[in-house]
């Protein structure tokens, strides 16, 4: 639950300016009462009304749904007394906010209920002073129908988006934790025995050294074998983690877009034959940035990754149908997105962001074949 004076600004988008109209209001319709007794009684339910506002954000428990309901029967006697159902707005805003969902349905049932029945009664009773306000009274009771709904999924969206980053920073650190595993693997069973063997056999030249020279000759060349091919190992292991292939990438980005519910389409080949493994490194940590980027604010439904191999360059479209990006030279702003055309120009390619129906994030590189690594003598 947020604090009863950040609610206003941040999650409605209205200036504090304009809440100050609506404070200020109901005064002004106790005031043309001509009865004292009318005026006091107003008064009291005005300050009674703020007060018990301010407590149902500070609250927990059933005290909220109490100090609700004081605010919803003070609304009905205000709008029935004064024409005033401008507190329904205040309302309305605060039953948006309840996280608890039964709750929610609970409260909004019967403050949507409470005032359209109040509304329909002054409007039979036919107050010059309600019928006055007729357009504003409208609106009122659509913002009744609608903000609560809006802001309850606002605020849902924003939890599960929260609830989400979370899982991708526990996904990260085991991916993490899983890869220090698999590495102490590796080494242990690369080099751990080839060492030990080599161990072995350098003790045993030594004590045949001056006893058979030939077969101490031979145990050398045994030790000298046995480096190269742990060298070898080591090589193709250190290649391995050098970067992440795209394909690999595509797995991750598959289960990131299902978490956060985005259709996701490929469309061509994920194994790059001709791409050097720098330039695939490269290219796996702009798509992921790219499709970080889509799960964080696109509010999109689907996303498209085309992968076109040419002749001469290499062309990567990530599309996707969300809300766009608003503005020019706006592309390069993110230090995420700067950092993509940072990487892209270290490999001599290239980064274009459009707003097309959603956005369509071009990468293109070089398209070349890097020829393996020869194995080097000791």
């Amino acid at each position: 639950m947020q604090k009863w004076y950040q609610i206003f600004q941040r999650n409605t988008g209205l200036s504090p300016y304009v809440w100050v109209v609506f404070y200020i209001l109901p005064f002004y319709f106790i005031f043309r009462s001509s009865s004292t007794y009318e005026v006091v009684s107003g008064i009291v339910m005005i300050v009674v009304f703020f007060v018990c506002y301010v407590l149902s954000f500070v609250s927990r428990g059933w005290l909220i749904y109490f100090w609700t309901t004081l605010q919803i029967v003070i609304s009905i006697a205000m709008t029935l007394l004064f024409g005033y159902v401008y507190f329904s707005l205040f309302i309305a805003f605060f039953i948006g906010n309840l996280q608890h969902r039964a709750g929610f349905m609970v409260l909004y049932t019967i403050h949507l209920t409470s005032t359209i029945v109040t509304v329909n009664l002054e409007f039979v009773s036919r107050n010059p002073v309600f019928i006055s306000q007729l357009p504003f009274v409208l609106i009122t009771l659509l913002a009744v129908i609608l903000l609560p709904v809006t802001t309850y999924n606002r605020n849902r969206s924003d939890k599960l988006q929260g609830q989400l980053e979370d899982a991708n920073k526990r996904i990260s650190e085991l991916v993490k934790l899983e890869e220090r595993q698999r590495i102490a693997r590796d080494l242990h069973d690369t080099l751990g025995q080839k060492l030990s063997l080599i161990g072995l056999k350098s003790d045993l030249a030594g004590k045949l050294v001056r006893k058979d020279p030939n077969r101490a000759l031979g145990e050398i060349n045994d030790v000298r074998q046995t480096a190269r091919s742990a060298l070898k190992e080591v090589r193709e292991m250190v290649t391995q983690m050098r970067g992440t292939s795209l394909e690999e990438e595509l797995f991750r980005v598959r289960q990131i877009l299902k978490a956060a519910e985005i259709e996701f389409t490929l469309e061509g080949d994920p194994k790059l034959d001709n791409t050097s493994l720098l330039t695939e490194n490269v290219l796996s940590m702009c798509v992921k940035e790219a499709v970080t980027n889509i799960v964080k604010h696109s509010r999109a439904t689907a996303c498209t990754l085309t992968i076109q191999p040419g002749p001469s360059d290499l062309i990567i479209r990530v599309k996707d149908n969300g809300i766009g990006m608003a503005g020019d030279g706006v592309c390069f702003r993110g230090n995420g997105l700067r950092g993509m055309k940072e990487r892209l120009e270290f490999v001599n390619g290239s980064l274009d962001i459009r707003t097309e129906g959603g956005v369509l994030v071009t990468i293109r590189v070089p398209n070349m074949f890097s020829p393996p690594e020869t194995e080097a003598g000791l």
